[in-house]
């Protein structure tokens, strides 16, 4: 019998297919709101949500269909043993017309439903413990798409909308409905990848459900809250403020070639992964390498702390028509607050709640299986 914490189970095939109608919609929703800004002749907000849209659509291509191609190079049967049956014609068909993560759901959900719906006891307890470890692969595979997807989208949209709702006073109903999207969405790729990858990672120990993934799902909402909106305050106070969101992009960027991150099997890709991650860096933490990362991580918020102090008050110094605005002393209250409770909720996590160690070893009988292309690609994947 296979412990509960080890199965793919129907709650989360269930799960995966909200992901994909979530997906669809906020996707939706984005082009919708790109077609408004065109029809209104606002051409340059036009050309902007349409670039955040299309910029992660070509990225999250190229990482997944490189992710197939090693795949189908793997004599072992592995996570993706089904796509081995697509050419990689039909695999680059596939990617060029957007369709990587939808191509991907499919596998993951049509697997799923034959695993947990229609067969009963057909696998012995070796061949159930295989399968759903591959189903886990597959879905962490997804989710650190989703999770590029997040960043290099549903960020920056979300500062984009908080610029113009705060700096211009322009708010329609779709751009309400648009950031409340972009936010859940961050929010739902951040907790997924977490526990995608604990649990397809043998050797580490999963998140536990309950508690502590609602704790550490509060931490990255309200440390991320307080990033974006910082930052939009620094966006009103000047265009140029641009510059300094590319420098910290720059500096993650940097930080991540210092550690010779070797994710990709090329170097041209190793180097977009890279700066990938660097914009996943300028808006929150994570571990690149798996290392210990206790003294950067307070270097990290302590730094991004004192950036959600000093927008504020740059704000007020140097656009002093603003200081009575209402709206702005619920987004100065917005940034304190959140920035406090994601540090205490950080604190509460990391002392209290973090799983703790490796998972036992395991024995000569059951071995820990043949490495694929796949599971070595997961463990060089971001450890929250």
């Amino acid at each position: 019998m296979l412990d509960s914490g080890n199965q793919y189970t129907k709650l989360r095939w269930l799960l995966t297919t909200s992901g994909l109608v979530l997906y669809m919609v906020d996707f939706c929703t984005d082009i919708a709101l790109v077609l408004k800004y065109f029809q209104e002749e606002q051409y340059v907000w036009g050309g902007l949500t349409l670039a955040f849209v299309l910029a992660p659509l070509v990225v999250t291509q190229i990482f997944s269909c490189a992710w197939y191609w090693d795949d189908t190079k793997d004599d072992l049967k592995n996570s993706q043993e089904k796509t081995s049956k697509m050419s990689k014609g039909r695999i680059v068909a596939l990617h060029l017309f957007g369709l990587g993560i939808f191509t991907r759901y499919y596998h993951l959900l049509k697997t799923g439903f034959k695993v947990l719906w229609t067969t009963t006891n057909s696998y012995t307890v070796d061949e159930r413990r295989d399968v759903h470890h591959s189903l886990f692969c597959m879905a962490t595979d997804l989710s650190m798409l989703k999770l590029f997807e997040a960043f290099l989208d549903s960020v920056p949209q979300l500062l984009l909308q908080l610029y113009i709702v705060l700096c211009l006073d322009e708010c329609t109903f779709m751009q309400y409905v648009s950031m409340v999207l972009s936010f859940f969405n961050i929010a739902w790729a951040l907790v997924d990848y977490r526990r995608c990858l604990r649990r397809s990672l043998p050797h580490i120990r999963e998140m536990p459900s309950g508690l502590p993934t609602a704790v550490y799902f509060l931490y990255k909402l309200f440390t991320i809250t307080s990033r974006i909106l910082s930052y939009s305050l620094l966006l009103i106070l000047s265009t140029y403020s641009t510059i300094t969101l590319t420098i910290l992009w720059l500096l993650g960027t940097t930080w991540a070639h210092l550690l010779q991150t070797n994710f990709c099997s090329s170097k041209c890709l190793e180097l977009l992964y890279r700066a990938v991650i660097g914009v996943i860096l300028t808006f929150t933490f994570f571990n690149v390498k798996g290392q210990d990362t206790k003294v950067s991580m307070i270097i990290y918020y302590s730094f991004h702390f004192l950036i959600n102090i000093m927008a504020p008050l740059l704000l007020v110094l140097l656009k002093p028509e603003m200081h009575t605005a209402m709206f702005w002393l619920i987004i100065s209250g917005l940034i304190f607050g959140s920035s406090v409770l994601g540090l205490i909720s950080l604190a509460l996590y990391y002392i209290f709640l973090h799983p703790r160690g490796k998972c036992q070893a395991a024995d000569e009988v059951d071995g820990l299986g043949k490495e694929t292309k796949s599971t070595k690609r997961i463990r060089h994947f971001l450890q929250p």
